[in-house]
């Protein structure tokens, strides 16, 4: 009847309840799958981090000290995890050169994200460099304010503002390029 807190699921986790740790995934999976389809262009990628991202949380969620929300926690360990899928990905290639794979999945959150406003954006976000790709991401699909932000990356919050404003500048300049 009443909806458990992160806290209150992350407790029985750790006492190995594996229903309250499957409802902590339940809870989550989709923001991280789409963290993924946005950070990847790849629906089998997205997957990959996603696993990743939840055994990475579950082998340290005894770590999770609670000082801010479990969602800012969970997000900062996407981050590096999606880091680390960069680094693997093209050890020679740099961040900024690789190629968006098409999507061939017809789920309904990529029916959603290919709808033709949306895909020009995800589109444009490809082309950023991955530190301002994350914020992007961060800021207007996590919905996180400046400071979390700032914490999950290990950035001052200005910092962030100004990857943000680069950020959008450079969309701006590839979004009117297509409309021209």
């Amino acid at each position: 009847m009443f909806e458990k807190t992160d806290e209150q699921l992350i407790a029985k986790a750790l006492d190995g309840n594996r229903s309250a740790w499957l409802k902590l995934v339940k809870r989550y999976e989709r923001s991280v799958y789409n963290y993924g389809i946005r950070m990847t262009s790849n629906p089998d990628d997205a997957l990959d981090l996603m696993q990743e991202i939840f055994i990475s949380v579950f082998r340290n969620l005894s770590t999770y000290r609670g000082d801010g929300s479990f969602k800012a926690w969970l997000f900062r360990i996407a981050s590096y995890r999606c880091v680390e899928y960069y680094r693997r990905k093209k050890p020679t290639q740099g961040l900024d050169d690789v190629q968006e794979v098409a999507c061939e999945q017809s789920a309904p959150e990529m029916v959603m994200l290919m709808s033709q406003g949306n895909k020009q954006v995800i589109d444009a976000m490809q082309q950023l460099p991955l530190a301002q790709k994350a914020v992007i991401e961060l800021k207007f699909f996590g919905q996180f304010t400046f400071e979390e932000i700032a914490e999950q990356l290990n950035v001052s919050s200005n910092t962030v503002k100004s990857r943000l404003y680069t950020a959008l500048d450079k969309l701006k300049g590839l979004l009117e390029v297509e409309y021209v």
